[in-house]
């Protein structure tokens, strides 16, 4: 199956037949059942959304479909054209908007594309919101406006600036000991926004920016996860070209991955344990990531004197516990940098600019830095389903058998050892359990992997 509808939004391949991927048709019905729900937040006169999309290819088309949808039902547009997810994020606010879409399917391949969906604050909807939507569609009950109540679009293109100009305003962001460290850094755009953005936010700081894959074409030249696999040409043009390390993002730019000056990732895990331990050197106080997120976080946030706290897994989990801990910085393990003093999404501008300026006033190669923080491995690892196999029994029976240990149960079950852990959960995209595990060598996680999911067989007999 190839269209995913679910509480954080709809995504799927393009073409095929209408309910089965993402066509015009799910495209537009998914559309409107948002601008309905949003429409049922406040009764007001006029509604607006800021709308945006990665450069992926299916973009321009979903992109039409969507906003005169919109339109259709009296809802006016500011149209951001090609952007980025943090960009439209921080566009709703200062457009005093209702909501926003971002056109994305993130880091999955070219034919997928995906309606991420946003509220009046430019933050992802929570899951009550999500079902909502997603029984409007269902119901086919969508109501449009008649033709002197139609909305309109306005274009406004100058929004990567002006994200642009709100990260350099940051406090901590040292655009002076930037600019003096004087950095050389390769820039993997992957052929989307970021191909855009980064290179832009490294011109205003005075770095240095050789461009690979910059051109948002949507023709994506490797898998555009950023994982290491898929990076062997930012390796070699870092190693090339002399830089000082080497920057990829995903298609929509709120993912971050560094890699060092002699080509080796510094480590996806590793984006948020570096910008984290930049803001707590300057603002004390505690962190969240989710509970699939390296342990490094929580060492360095005590090493700060603040408390780490671990959420369920997905992006608007993270940040409802940051705002109940009133945290200095959260995010999660992909890459995900979130800042509240900027605002409360994943923003790779944002990370880039905090990591350049622990750089810069540390005065250290990206392999040392690297090197400086507690070093853990992880294994990711999974099960096939099968029909009638009970997940939340399994998952009960290993919580069972581990109960002497530290457990954690708010999102499938995660065990705490003293030098390692184990996080098994349900996919809520796939017919699989995912295992993960972290530990101090990659022997040791893989290890460990491989216990628990014998174990698991041997509950399940398959």
């Amino acid at each position: 199956m190839t269209l995913i509808k679910s509480i954080s939004g709809i995504r799927g391949t393009i073409g095929g037949p209408v309910d089965e991927n993402l066509t015009p048709i799910d495209a537009v019905k998914f559309a409107a059942a948002y601008g309905t729900w949003l429409k049922s937040q406040r009764d007001k006169d006029e509604y607006l959304v800021v709308v945006g999309r990665d450069a992926r290819i299916s973009g321009e088309m979903i992109q039409s479909l969507v906003m005169q949808t919109l339109v259709g039902l009296g809802i006016d547009v500011i149209d951001l054209g090609l952007s980025t997810t943090p960009t439209v994020e921080i566009a709703v606010p200062l457009e005093h908007a209702d909501g926003g879409i971002i056109l994305t399917a993130s880091h999955n391949p070219k034919q997928w594309n995906a309606l991420k969906l946003l509220n009046a604050k430019g933050e992802f909807l929570n899951g009550a919101e999500g079902q909502k939507i997603l029984e409007i569609a269902d119901s086919n009950t969508m109501t449009f406006a008649e033709v002197d109540d139609l909305g309109k679009i306005t274009v406004n293109d100058a929004y990567i600036d002006i994200h642009i100009d709100e990260v350099l305003d940051l406090e901590l962001v040292n655009v002076k000991a930037i600019k003096e460290a004087n950095f050389k850094v390769v820039v993997d755009g992957v052929n989307s926004t970021g191909g855009i953005a980064i290179p832009l936010l490294l011109e205003r700081l005075g770095v240095e920016a050789v461009k690979l894959y910059c051109d948002p074409t949507g023709h994506f030249p490797h898998n555009p996860e950023p994982l290491k696999e898929h990076l062997g040409d930012l390796a070699k043009a870092v190693v090339k070209n002399h830089a000082d390390f080497g920057i990829v993002v995903d298609p929509d730019v709120d993912r971050l991955a560094f890699m060092d000056e002699t080509g080796e990732m510094f480590g996806e895990e590793y984006t948020l344990v570096a910008c984290a331990d930049y803001v707590l050197s300057k603002t004390p106080g505690n962190t969240v990531s989710n509970m699939s997120s390296t342990r490094a976080l929580r060492d360095v946030t005590e090493k700060h004197g603040g408390t780490y706290e671990a959420s369920a897994v997905g992006e608007v989990n993270v940040v409802a516990l940051m705002k109940k801990n009133n945290v200095v910085i959260g995010g999660e393990g992909n890459g995900g940098i979130i800042y509240p003093e900027s605002h409360y999404g994943r923003d790779a501008l944002v990370g880039v600019a905090l990591f350049l300026s622990l750089l810069a006033e540390k005065k250290m190669k990206v392999s040392a830095l690297r090197a400086s923080y507690p070093n853990y491995f992880m294994s990711k690892k999974k099960i096939q389903l099968t029909p009638g196999l009970d997940v939340d029994g399994i998952l009960k029976t290993m919580e069972a058998n581990y109960s002497g240990e530290k457990l954690t149960t708010i999102d499938g079950v995660k065990i705490d050892f003293a030098d390692s852990w184990v996080h098994l959960r349900k996919s809520n995209t796939e017919p699989i359990i995912r295992i993960y595990t972290e530990a101090p060598s990659q022997e040791a996680a893989d290890a460990l992997a491989d216990k628990i999911i014998g174990e698991i067989k041997a509950i399940a007999n398959i």
